[in-house]
């Protein structure tokens, strides 16, 4: 029987609530989609999660395990199980239970209205207001580097055809962003409210610090939206320092004198040089990422898997 619906799970640390996982996703998709498969990806959490998805494919055939050879990250972890699903759509989803899959078929009817891609935007944010802040500024980077209004809704529960993962197929840098990989296949995104339930086992795995970096590597790797800040500040900082420059000639020629004091000319100097050092520190981030995309290292590597070809 051949598969029309892979639910993609990225795996970690989250041996205590795979089997609840799974038992719902079945109670979910059974009567509506009996040909799925549940791609679980794990992702290198060095804890019991592979002891138990090799246990729940053992018991159920749908259920694929793969581990990969060290934690890449969960984008990295999405982007093995994409290209290892054999549904005709594809649907991800955290480990975490703050998904409900009971949500899925939401996403799924309204995918089947012409839609591509079909993200589930949570009602109510389920973080402390801090992180919700850190989240809506990823957000706002990550819609600078989609190009799309959608963006402002993206989340971690999202449905999409599979014939998209066609426009990534060779994509190979060691950073990635499913989100933005998926618009270079479509343009027809859609979201829906779906309910977000509390986690009752663990901790996020998106620290603030790791939330900043995301979105960093969001805008550096798939944009070129710094670099035009870098332009528009150097623009901007030329034009005060030619008005300073006459501000100086123009006192000089009328009272003959000067503009006295070392504390303006000193703070003038350190205004100019953070900005040469913050577009230098940008140009080094493009440049490092060019570096590490020339030796060509993976995005993933799979250590075993479950599947029997």
């Amino acid at each position: 029987m051949s598969v029309t619906l892979s639910i993609v799970v990225p795996v970690f640390r989250s041996q205590e609530l795979l089997r609840e996982l799974h038992r719902r996703v079945v109670a979910v998709l059974e009567p509506i989609h009996p040909s799925f498969e549940m791609v679980l990806v794990e992702d290198g959490g060095g804890d019991g999660s592979w002891q138990v998805i090799q246990a729940l494919a053992a018991q159920d055939p749908r259920v694929v395990g793969i581990r990969l050879g060290r934690n890449y990250g969960q984008h990295n972890a999405l982007l093995c199980g994409i290209r290892a699903a054999r549904g005709e759509l594809i649907v991800t989803i955290d480990d975490d239970l703050q998904n409900p899959p009971e949500e899925v078929p939401r996403l799924l009817a309204e995918l089947g209205n012409g839609y591509d891609v079909v993200y589930g935007t949570p009602q109510a944010g389920a973080h402390g207001l801090l992180r919700n802040m850190a989240s809506r500024v990823t957000k706002i980077a990550l819609q600078q580097s989609m190009g799309v209004e959608s963006a402002s809704k993206v989340s971690a529960f999202r449905a999409f055809r599979t014939h998209l993962r066609d426009a990534f197929a060779g994509y190979r840098s060691p950073s990635v962003n499913i989100d933005v990989l998926l618009t270079w296949g479509t343009t027809r995104f859609s979201a829906v409210r779906v309910r977000q339930d509390e986690r009752t086992v663990g901790d996020s795995g998106y620290s603030l610090r790791r939330l900043f970096t995301h979105a960093v590597n969001m805008v550096t790797g798939f944009s070129v939206l710094p670099l035009q800040i870098a332009s528009v500040l150097g623009v901007l900082f030329g034009a005060v320092g030619f008005a300073i420059l006459m501000y100086v000639v123009g006192r000089y020629i009328i009272h003959g004198s000067s503009v006295p004091g070392f504390t303006f000319l000193a703070s003038i100097i350190a205004i100019f040089s953070g900005v040469q050092l913050f577009a230098l520190g940008i140009f080094g981030e493009y440049l490092a990422r060019m570096h590490f995309r020339s030796m060509e290292r993976p995005p993933y590597t799979l250590l075993e898997s479950t599947r029997r070809e």
